[in-house]
């Protein structure tokens, strides 16, 4: 595979998006290698902030999928990725902390959110993410495109949407998650019973610097009908410092 960005903007903050970024043949064969929704090999996140599920054991994987996240570990695609971001020095996550696959069906959301900042036992910066979207024929009237907006610094939450990324089969997308990086799918997916929402994540790696900051777990936003809700307020309290 070669990254070259489709697009690339930044704002609210750095990100990339890479139409076709694999084969067709390879996509269906990473889609068709997801587990069924209701496998025990999933982990279910299931709470008013988040409702996914996902598994990030390399063991868990078929061989497609395994040679795929080497394949995202690599030299080349490394060197691909420092070069088109500009950090030579990041690496890739290789124990997959939050990382692999990743599903959602019908009604599933994922609140904003900014993604921990110090690796819980790395002890790196998280510096950047690269989703790939593998559901085929995903419309985007069903919802489900990854969104990014500002920051409300009065608050530290998510203030307003800025873009969203429809997550197209084949499209990947490249973000920076140092720079009060919201993102999310906040809004229930409404795509038929029996099509999900598959993506592939990897996430890359760097010493700390002045951006980092001391959070070794995700912290949330509240969605709209959320606010000022003191169950919710104490879900996110508890949820980053899990």
């Amino acid at each position: 595979m070669e990254i070259t960005a489709t697009s690339k903007s930044n704002h609210p903050f750095e990100y990339y998006v890479i139409d076709d970024f694999i084969s067709e043949e390879l996509a269906l064969k990473l889609s068709d290698q997801f587990p069924e929704y209701d496998s025990e090999k999933w982990y279910s996140y299931d709470n008013p902030l988040e409702r996914k599920k996902a598994i990030q054991f390399w063991g868990s994987f078929q061989p497609e999928t395994y040679q795929f996240f080497m394949d995202l570990c690599s030299r080349k695609t490394l060197n691909q990725i420092r070069k088109l971001t500009g950090n030579m020095s990041l690496i890739p996550d290789i124990g997959l902390h939050g990382a692999g696959q990743h599903m959602s069906k019908r009604g599933d959301h994922l609140n904003m959110h900014q993604d921990y900042s110090i690796h819980p036992l790395a002890g790196m910066q998280r510096k950047y993410n690269i989703i790939v979207y593998l559901t085929p024929d995903w419309k985007p009237e069903w919802g489900g495109a990854l969104e990014f907006w500002s920051h409300d610094h009065e608050t530290n939450r998510a203030k307003e949407k800025v873009a969203s990324v429809d997550c197209l089969f084949r499209r990947a997308v490249i973000f920076n998650t140092t720079q009060n990086s919201w993102h999310g799918f906040p809004d229930d997916i409404t795509c038929p019973e029996g099509v999900y929402r598959k993506s592939l994540a990897m996430y890359y790696l760097d010493q700390p610097d002045n951006t980092a900051a001391d959070r070794k777990r995700a912290l949330y936003s509240p969605r709209k009908d959320q606010e000022n809700d003191e169950r919710i307020e104490e879900l996110i309290r508890q949820r980053v410092k899990v």
